[in-house]
């Protein structure tokens, strides 16, 4: 079991920040991955030692291979940094010296996104209470709040087979997407990804927000349904008058300041 007190190594080298050996492009990668697993633990996005942000490394660091960062399995969120992500291949090798192993609920369900969807370069997969309850019911995600009426069209769901660690479900996930970024997995939990982690974030934090509100609306009694039309009139002025919304930057930099102001560990 790996040790918790100090997960992380100060790899950097004092003169440039960046490891001996180590593509710059991929220290980058590293450094904001760590951060959005930080971030995810800062807003409570966490499930023990479980669940998966993953990061596909540039073709500048591995040529024409898919490779791609995940979190050490065995580490909360709150300790995962820069040095301690683990580089790993489309069939789950461990590609670097690292000492953690990888959960293969992660790895298939991950690799088999990042393979079959050219723009699937941050995945992020999360079991909160408002997603896993939302991706519970059998009308699942309803359109009845500001946050779902900025999803037009955005949504996928893919019904539950039981534990991520069957490769064959790959394809049938990969299927179930399609080319939409937010996805409900039935009876299982929210995923998102993007071309970017700033991009992935905008679409999972939006989801997630209009399944709490879903959540709390059902508390109190039936939802008032927004009409088709109005919603994707919704989601096309977004896309229109706030195009970096989903593009996620400005949030993305804007929390991880936060990050960054309790703890900023996670660069190591």
């Amino acid at each position: 079991m790996p040790r918790s007190d100090a997960p992380c190594s100060p790899l950097a080298t004092a003169a440039t920040g960046i490891p001996h050996a180590m593509h710059p492009d991929e220290w980058s990668a590293r450094v904001e991955l760590a951060g959005c697993y930080r971030l995810f633990a800062m807003l409570g996005w966490t499930e023990l030692i479980y669940n998966h942000i993953t990061l596909r490394l540039p073709a500048t660091v591995t040529g024409s291979e898919m490779q791609f960062l995940i979190n050490p399995f065995g580490l909360h969120y709150n300790e995962v940094c820069a040095s301690n992500l683990v580089r790993i291949d489309a069939q789950g090798r461990i590609l670097d010296a690292s000492v953690h192993p990888v959960n293969p609920a992660g790895f298939t369900l991950h690799a088999a996104i990042h393979a079959g969807i050219a723009d699937a370069h941050c995945i992020m997969h999360t079991h909160t209470t408002a997603g896993v309850a939302v991706a519970s019911l059998d009308a699942g995600l309803l359109q009845s709040n500001f946050y779902t009426a900025q999803l037009d069209g955005m949504v996928a769901s893919h019904d539950f087979e039981g534990i991520t660690v069957h490769d064959d479900e790959g394809p049938r996930i990969v299927r179930s997407i399609g080319g939409r970024p937010a996805v409900i997995l039935r009876n299982h939990g929210l995923l998102a990804w993007g071309r970017s982690i700033p991009q992935a974030f905008a679409f999972l934090w939006t989801l997630q927000r209009a399944c709490e509100i879903q959540l709390a609306t059902l508390s109190m009694g039936a939802p008032r349904l927004i009409p088709a039309a109005v919603a994707h009139k919704s989601t096309q002025d977004t896309l229109k008058f706030n195009p970096g919304h989903w593009r996620g930057e400005l949030v993305f930099q804007a929390l991880m300041r936060q990050v960054d102001r309790l703890d900023a560990g996670y660069r190591n």
